[in-house]
């Protein structure tokens, strides 16, 4: 499998407390990679180093064989790689149509004399995303919540619409920091199955989830973290049935 996303031996404190130490790991083309651990373990952090949100006190991280480290988020978002947070960070004042649209890429509007000089190739490709926008929403289940203010939904809605605006950005690698957790068994289900979905339209998935059945039903790998080191990584079967694992955190 050809790797798509890499880091080696990212290092980085807080207050003098390691949140990752010489913590390196490699993500493959169209590969879902769960990653597991207690509270405190540094997976945020390595979400956050990824993407460009947490400069590393030293090693390395890549994707698509070019440095990102340096990179601000949104040159680093421009490269391919989306996520989404476990604050959700929706414009929760805005429709849910709304928050979708906003993140398409390179949009001729945002240019002021696009506006002028090409209203209506501007006007042609905001139909365009309006259309995209919506079939994504239909494809989740949310379309008929396209005009609802985005605070108005619940809260397993929102991190519906999250992964959503995340696919907007038509990223190849997604970060998906605890997408299905404190939601009901059912928007559960729909999420899981978008994301398996995922590798079949060339996409790679890091997702970082406490609910381990959840990642056991979707992912290729596993990696257990704890104090920012890799304990273990492979097959999730595997990693889930480690003495360590199951002391450290399952049991």
């Amino acid at each position: 499998m050809k790797t798509l996303a890499e880091v080696t031996t990212l290092t980085k404190s807080f207050d003098g407390i390691a949140a990752l130490d010489d913590f390196s790991c490699s993500i493959g083309q169209q590969e879902i990679l769960g990653l597991i651990g207690p509270n405190g373990a540094g997976k945020t952090t390595f979400l956050n180093v990824l993407s460009g949100l947490t400069p590393p006190d030293r090693g390395n991280a890549t994707f698509k064989g070019k440095s990102v480290i340096g990179l601000q988020p949104y040159e680093i978002a421009k490269l391919g790689v989306a996520r989404t947070f476990q604050n959700l960070r929706l414009i929760r004042r805005l429709p849910v149509l709304e928050n979708v649209l906003l993140c398409f890429q390179n949009q001729p509007g945002e240019h002021l004399h696009c506006l002028f000089l090409r209203h209506r190739a501007c006007s042609s490709h905001e139909t365009e995303n309006r259309n995209k926008a919506s079939t994504l929403l239909e494809r989740v289940g949310l379309l008929q919540m396209a005009h609802v203010l985005t605070d108005d939904l619940s809260y397993g809605q929102q991190k519906l619409l999250s992964l959503v605006c995340c696919l907007a950005m038509e990223a190849e690698l997604l970060l998906l920091d605890e997408p299905v957790a404190g939601i009901a068994p059912e928007l559960i289900d729909t999420i899981l199955s978008l994301i398996k979905e995922l590798p079949s339209q060339g996409k790679s998935v890091i997702m970082v989830e406490h609910n381990v059945e959840a990642l056991s039903r979707i992912c290729q790998r596993a990696i257990f973290m704890d104090a920012g080191q890799k304990l273990c990584e492979g097959k999730p079967s595997e990693v889930f049935n480690d003495p360590r694992v199951i002391e450290a955190y399952l049991d």
